[in-house]
């Protein structure tokens, strides 16, 4: 009888499980807000260090391949020199194509100007009231003034890819380390979850950029024949944005769909032929992003598309340009990460695509 009391009393006392997994689930929540918020103020120093993660990944084979036949130093100032190369060849293509639609833009500012005042009367003509307010407070020269400030924060980002650089610099040496001090540890569970996330991270990442690349190659280049056959101006730039745009998912299509139909409107004087441009460029993006990509990246890569817009718009909103970039990079590490454990595997499996048979 005293025992049955005894378990009574144990029994009585005891939290509720429910009680127990609202406390951990709301720890959970104010740790995830304390460290977006220190993301957020402390971008300067974790946007380069998640952007050298993803560099060091892709080029995590290159480096054990020249390690394999030089010295590991040798290795290391090979693997960098391309790195340097590659970083020279797409900054240089950027600044070329951007700056050529900009000087365009600008030194035909009048013809911009007179449609947009035509496009405010019409809006007047058809009772929009605000087209008062449009005019009085945006107009062509806000839209330059836009423009010059993006050019120069393009200019201006040089300390950045420098910073990106350093932790390359000191991160690739330290991977070998890093392998080993895994292994060491003393609990063989999290130094599984660590190795085959890193891996598994590693080989995804890599196949995210390869696609990508190609999805960028091919838009870039439908784009240009797109925009030669209509007599667009500035049709090689306009190829090379899209080329560009295209690594961010979502947004960056839109923008390269937008901007060139806008200055179709303008330079060809009638929308039948601006819609046309419109039309055909879409349809290349939707062809492109919709149909050809998912049959070359499959099943590893496949997200969530709710998760995919999530992510470029949560990271652009704490890191800006670099955080749209890096976002659905980051976004594959932490499903995969997810996806080692058992008890949050179910978080990748439900954001993520089908289970990859060839995950442990």
């Amino acid at each position: 009888m005293t025992n049955m009391r005894l378990k009574e009393t144990t029994d009585h006392d005891r939290p509720p499980m429910s009680t127990d997994r609202f406390a951990g689930a709301a720890t959970i929540l104010i740790a995830a807000v304390a460290v977006c918020a220190a993301m957020t103020v402390a971008s300067s120093v974790f946007a380069p260090m998640a952007l050298a993660f993803l560099i060091i990944a892709m080029l995590w084979p290159l480096q054990c391949r020249l390690q394999a036949a030089l010295p590991r130093s040798l290795a290391l100032i090979v693997t960098l020199a391309v790195l340097l190369v590659v970083f020279a060849l797409f900054g240089s293509l950027v600044l070329w194509a951007f700056g050529r639609v900009a000087r365009w833009i600008i030194n035909d500012t009048a013809r911009f100007q007179a449609a947009y005042d035509q496009l405010a009367l019409w809006l007047e003509g058809h009772g929009v009231a605000v087209a008062a307010i449009w005019a009085d407070h945006f107009n062509v020269g806000s839209v330059i003034g836009i423009i010059q400030t993006v050019t120069g924060r393009l200019n201006t980002t040089m300390s950045f890819w420098v910073v990106v650089f350093v932790y390359v610099f000191l991160g690739l040496p330290e991977v070998n380390d890093f392998a080993r001090k895994i292994k060491t540890m003393g609990n063989p569970d999290v130094g599984r979850v660590l190795m085959d996330g890193s891996r598994i991270t590693g080989e995804k990442i890599r196949r995210y950029m390869v696609v990508r690349t190609q999805m960028s190659v091919i838009t870039g280049l439908l784009v240009y024949a797109a925009a030669w056959a209509t007599g667009l101006p500035l049709a090689k730039e306009w190829g090379v944005i899209a080329f560009v745009l295209n690594y961010i998912p979502f947004l960056g299509p839109m923008i390269a769909t937008l901007f060139p139909s806008v200055v179709a409107i303008v330079e060809f004087q009638h929308w039948q032929s601006a819609a046309m441009l419109f039309v055909a460029l879409n349809i290349i993006q939707f062809v492109v992003g919709s149909y050809i990509e998912p049959r070359v990246s499959g099943n590893v890569l496949s997200m969530s598309p709710f998760l995919v817009l999530f992510a470029i718009f949560f990271w652009t909103y704490l890191w800006g340009l670099f955080g749209a970039f890096i976002g659905v990079p980051i976004t594959i590490a932490i499903l995969t990460f997810c996806d080692q454990h058992e008890r949050t595997r179910w978080l990748a499996h439900l954001l993520g695509g089908a289970p990859d048979e060839a995950t442990p």
